[in-house]
Parts: structure tokens; sequence; C-alpha cells
């Protein structure tokens, strides 16, 4: 089959005058993503090299690669995201990728690429606490991703395997089983550590310090340096410069996290004690609680004065596990095995995110509000479905919960007694059963569990429209089943 030159790319899809601009975007998109896929198919089958010497070697090169620089703003373009303090969004670059990526290779090599700044934005943590996000524009998130793909080849082997944080292969199942694995062995006491701030408050001398140790390649550690330096756009327009931090919201920030932690992750070991690492979340495992409070004033003074971090005493604490909140879960003894629970903050927030999807006065369809709440739950449960199985009570609760609002939404959207008396009897409710649910001195919310409702609006119902938790779950995570000599007994 001929092959297919990048240069026609950009005239095979060409835009007519009488193109709605919509049309036109997504063809720019399509023919932005075939350019790049073109790119990174072409070198896959010449075969991909390992990066070079990362002390004698030309690094940016390898990041300024045409390879490089076309894989990483695919990935950018499946995490989606929004646009920085520019505007330009995700598809816009896409869309100009056959002239942004030459361009930007070139300047890379030169030193000439420029810093954009970041925008500020605050996620709600709960409890009345935020998040601070740095969201850097397309073009530096473009940046970030190339240069996180060439460090990460090189750091990647080297870090601790009990760091489970933004890293391939592993993840929040991984980190919870090997916690479970520890507390299996008897140590039941958990020194949970908790970072003050810490993305906020890294160091960015010694972290350039622990990169020069591995990179020598001073026009890549300069660009690092100064994306750690952009500035920052507040909420109320306000531009600051960062002095100290890895930014929240940019593809290399987690891989530096890593970087530096890592020094702990050795340490830990040297001491030969049991831990597990998400990120900034860190668990050490002991047999007692004396051992846990020698522990935790050593690893404590380790972390300030070694890596010039701050601990924060108020949530640090030495404690059973299942009184620790870890990535959600906390963790219980139950029959000699691990239980594993949802946390009473996990439970606190889902109830609370409910609420906020199923609101009294909803003025849309039903539908949209059914699309939000499954959209919502279907990625809850990606993240909590390896739960025990003794958490299904709370799940059907939720469930349940969530029905009774919906069927609330739907007598208000009635308005008045009447027509929900007359709704009830077109879905075939008895007289006097839909009499009940719509008349009386009841309020909404009370008649949203009388009988007529739950006639008009079974639980079936809602299972072919909503997502639904205890069923998802037992999808998740099915019965074990008789096999080998068993099943041929019982055939």
């Amino acid at each position: 089959m001929k092959s297919v030159d990048p240069g026609q790319l950009l005239f095979t899809f060409a835009d007519s005058p009488e193109r709605e601009l919509g049309e036109s975007r997504s063809s720019d998109k399509s023919e932005g993503k075939g350019y790049l896929k073109h790119i990174v198919e072409t070198r896959k089958t010449q075969g991909s090299a390992a990066v070079r010497d990362p002390l004698n070697g030309d690094l940016m090169r390898e990041v300024a690669s045409e390879y490089n620089l076309a894989k990483a703003l695919l990935r950018v373009a499946s995490n989606q995201g929004a646009a920085g303090t520019d505007g330009k969004s995700v598809e816009d670059v896409v869309g100009q990728a056959h002239k942004l990526l030459p361009k930007l290779r070139t300047q890379l090599l030169t030193g000439t690429v420029e810093i954009g700044e970041a925008r500020r934005v605050l996620i709600p943590k709960g409890r009345g606490k935020f998040r601070e996000l740095s969201i850097p524009n397309v073009e530096d998130r473009w940046m970030q991703q190339a240069i996180n793909q060439i460090l990460g080849q090189i750091y990647e082997p080297g870090f601790h395997e009990n760091s489970h944080g933004f890293r391939p292969q592993r993840g929040v199942r991984t980190a919870i089983a090997k916690a479970s694995e520890y507390i299996e062995e008897g140590k039941i006491w958990v020194v949970s550590i908790d970072l003050a701030k810490y993305f906020d408050t890294v160091n960015h001398q010694r972290l350039m310090t622990r990169l020069g140790q591995r990179i020598g390649d001073k026009r890549l550690l300069r660009l690092i340096h100064r994306m750690l330096k952009a500035r920052v756009v507040l909420e109320d327009g306000t531009k600051v410069i960062t002095e100290e931090g890895v930014p929240q919201g940019g593809c290399l920030s987690p891989l530096l996290a890593n970087i530096v932690l890592d020094e702990l992750d050795q340490e830990l070991e040297r001491r030969n004690l049991s831990f597990v690492r998400y990120a900034d979340d860190i668990n050490i495992y002991v047999r007692s609680e004396r051992a846990g409070q020698r522990v935790s004033a050593s690893i404590s003074q380790f972390i300030e004065k070694r890596l010039r971090l701050k601990v924060n005493e108020e949530k640090s604490k030495i404690a059973h596990p299942r009184e620790v909140h870890f990535l959600g879960f906390c963790l219980d003894i139950k029959d000699d095995k691990v239980d594993i629970k949802l946390s009473e903050r996990t439970m606190e927030r889902l109830n609370k995110r409910m609420i906020e999807l199923t609101p009294r006065n909803w003025g849309s369809s039903l539908n949209l509000c059914f699309h939000r709440i499954t959209k919502y739950l279907k990625g809850w449960m990606g993240y909590f479905k390896i739960c025990s199985k003794s958490q299904q009570g709370k799940l059907r609760r939720v469930d349940a919960h969530t029905r009774r609002r919906l069927r609330a939404i739907i007598i208000k959207q009635k308005k008045r007694n009447r027509y929900l008396y007359r709704h009830l009897r077109a879905r075939k409710i008895p007289g006097w059963m839909a009499a009940r649910a719509a008349y009386g001195n009841r309020k909404n919310w009370a008649k949203s569990i009388s009988m007529g409702m739950h006639r008009a609006y079974p639980n079936r119902w809602f299972h072919k429209r909503v997502f639904t938790l205890q069923k998802e779950w037992e999808t998740a995570n099915p019965p074990l089943t008789v096999s080998g000599q068993y099943e041929f007994i019982f055939s």
C-alpha cells in the first residue's frame, strides 16, 4: 500500500467557505490527529530507541524529536482539560499541529521557547477547604508531557516498588493491596504522615540539584526551572511568581513530586520499614503503638530537616488502620482477613454530591438528571469498586436515597396535587392509592415515599435509567464459582 505523505494530510480535508465554524473545528481536529498519528505510527514501524546516557547525552534533542512531541500532544488531547490564560483549547492546538509542532521543535532546540502564565483554579476538597490547581496553557502542557515522557524513562525504573502514585501499572488498587498485605502480617498500627501543602512547598533549589545528579543537559534543566518559576494568574487577575512548589495541574508535576519523595522511600527502605506511599500520602505499618511513636518522630525529623518539607502535625497520627483515611478507604481486620471499607469522609462527599445532582427545584428533563448522575457514579465506582462486600449496605442506602430524591423531583415537576393524581392514574395506579399519594397535608419529600409513588416508579424502573452502585459493584466483583474437580462432580 502506498504511504501517505504527512504534508498531503494538510489538504485532504480542506475547508470550504460554506462550512460552519463547528464543522471546521471538527475537521481541523481530525486532520491534526491524523498528522500526529502518522508520525507516531511511522516511528513505531522503525522501532523506538531507548533514551541514551542522560548525563552525557543530548536529552533536549530526545524531548524535541518529532515522535516524542507527536506522542505527547496525542496524550494531552486524550486528557482533554480546560484552556489556559491564552484561551486556546486542546482542539485548537491539535488542529494546528502541523504548524505548531515544527515551530515548537525549533524553539526547544534553540532555547527560544516562551513559557506562558498558568491560571489558578480552586477545587473544593470538602469541609470548606480548597485545592489550588495551576492550569498551564495547552502548548505548555504539551511541552511538559514531552519532557515527562523522556524523564520517565530515566527515573521510573529506579523508583521504589512501594511508591504507587502517578506511575504506570500502579495505582490505588496496588497501594491498598500492599497495605492489606502488611496488616495481615500483624502490623496493625499505622503511622500516617501528612505533608502540609506538599506540592506547594517543594524547594526548587533542592529539586534542581536532584535533577542535576541524573541529567547532564543544561538546556533541559533551565527549561524545567523556568516552568517551575512560571507566573500564576489568580482569580482576581493578580499575577504572582512561584518561588517554591511544583504546581498541581501540569503534566510534569507528579513525576517531579515522585523524584523528590523517592529520597524518603529509599530512607524508609534503608531502615527496613514497611510502608506504602501514594504521592504525598505516606503510611508506615508497625506492630505496636510504641514502635509507631518512635518511627513517627524520627521520620518527621528526616522529612523536615533533610527534605525541607513540613509535616502537618494535626493530620498525622498513629492509629489502627480502621481509624485512618487512606485514599478514600479505611482497612479493618474481619475473620483474619482485611476488610476494605469506605471511609466516613468518602461517604460524606458522596452523599453531598448526590444531593447537589438531584436538587428539589430541578427544572430540566429527567433524562438529563439521569445522565448527570450516571456520569458521576460511573467515575466514582471505577475508583471505589475495590471495597469489600461488607460495604454493600452503604451503597444500597445511597441508591435508595437517590431514588427517593428523584421521585421527589417528579412530584415537584407536577406542580399541583391534581396533576400528580392524573399522572399516577395514567401510570395505572389505583384511584385510592393515587389520591393518598397526591392529596393530603404532606410535603413533596413525604409524598416521595408513598406507596403510590413506589408503585408508579419502582426500583426496577430506575435500574434501567440510572447507574446503580450496588448492582455495578456486584458486576465488578462476581462471586467465586465452582471449578476444577468440583465442577466435574456437580456437572
